[in-house]
């Protein structure tokens, strides 16, 4: 039941991303242009701080898949891919091995194929504090993902039921490994309510990980017969959420990460403006390497390298941090949810601290 499962959420996610799913909160956000603001490109550094880590690029590859055959050919491409690349990334729910410990090497692979590279593993929440160790030592990882998804659990057929000591165990595991844990959503969103919440668990990243992307709840009602479909598009996105929890993560110094509905580079430009640190893509990069392989995922990856480097030297960024001083204005939708959240936008769109716009070491 697992490994078709895990298979049917490839394929029900790849139909998502035929209609090519997308964000739309990404174009409420525009980049104010300062006409002599461009730095050269060749000073722009793309390197961003994750922990005691440096990556070389702020994207990285969202955890996905794994736990079938059929995934474990796709989890090999996508390391492939970093390891060329030097991209970080995170591998899909490791629950699977834990019930079929036969399907370990389709999370392995992700080790073999990428020995020197970050490598994320991920359980959910309902994991154990020795489950959350043995998935870590599985494939050696340098950080464990922890994925909250009530709104998917709710939906799928066979999903749990009950979310109290999610809390508990997220605080237990955070003190089992000897790893940093990243709390994340699997597509809903996250308040500044729930990031107060995580920064008292011992947690060192979280990802907003808002909705617009692969909808969880959308793939699960199509797996029953009787679809829950009064809860597809649920949650916030992730421009919504990373407002919504800034406040929450300059008072209590927890980082933000960001993925759901990134498609282009921009939209990575969009939310490191915003305050991510570094930005998760699932879905787009998916798409492509199980449609094309490995080596056209590589060629993308370093397409949005380049694309990334000079949308900042246009902004005047010569590093990730300088982009959160980058003046931003915020419409539509996202400022309605500002106003009824009670934030103001206004900070944004003067951000350079100057009206001829400047540079940004």
């Amino acid at each position: 039941m697992s490994s078709s499962r895990k298979d049917d959420h490839v394929r029900l996610a790849m139909e998502q991303e035929t209609a090519h799913r997308r964000s739309r909160d990404f174009d409420d956000v525009r980049v104010l242009h300062h006409a002599l603001s461009a730095v050269n490109v060749e000073t722009v550094s793309l390197e961003v701080e994750i922990g005691e880590r440096t990556w070389p690029l702020p994207f990285y590859i969202n955890g996905m898949t794994g736990g079938s055959e059929f995934t474990g050919k796709i989890n090999q491409a996508l390391a492939i891919a970093a390891a060329d690349t030097g991209i970080a990334m995170a591998s899909g729910s490791m629950s699977a091995y834990f019930k079929d410990p036969s399907c370990a090497p389709s999370f392995t692979v992700l080790r073999d194929e990428n020995p020197h590279g970050f490598l994320m593993a991920n359980l959910s929440a309902n994991a154990s504090p020795e489950q959350a160790c043995e998935a870590v030592e599985l494939i050696d990882a340098d950080a464990l993902q922890i994925h909250v998804n009530a709104v998917q659990e709710i939906v799928m057929p066979e999903g749990d039921r009950e979310f109290e000591h999610w809390a508990q165990h997220i605080e237990a595991i955070a003190r089992a490994v000897d790893v940093p844990v990243i709390v994340k959503e699997v597509g809903f969103g996250m308040t500044g309510t729930s990031v107060r919440t995580l920064s008292s668990l011992g947690v060192a990243f979280v990802d907003v990980a808002g909705n617009g992307g692969t909808d969880f709840a959308r793939i699960e009602s199509a797996r029953r017969t009787d679809q829950f479909s009064h809860l597809n598009g649920w949650g916030q996105s992730a421009v919504e959420s990373l407002i919504d929890a800034r406040g929450a993560s300059r008072d209590t110094g927890l980082p933000l990460l960001a993925s759901g509905g990134v498609r282009t580079s921009l939209d990575v430009l969009k939310c490191l403006a915003l305050g991510a640190k570094a930005v998760g893509v699932a879905g787009g990069f998916l798409a492509i390497v199980r449609d094309h392989g490995p080596d056209a995922l590589i060629g993308e990856i370093r397409t949005w390298k380049e694309q990334l480097r000079s949308m900042m030297a246009l902004v005047g960024a010569r590093n990730v941090d300088a982009l959160t001083r980058t003046d931003l204005v915020l419409s539509g939708r996202v400022r309605e949810y500002a106003e009824a959240r009670g934030i103001d936008l206004s900070p944004y769109a003067r951000r350079s601290g100057t009206a001829n716009g400047g540079t940004h070491e």
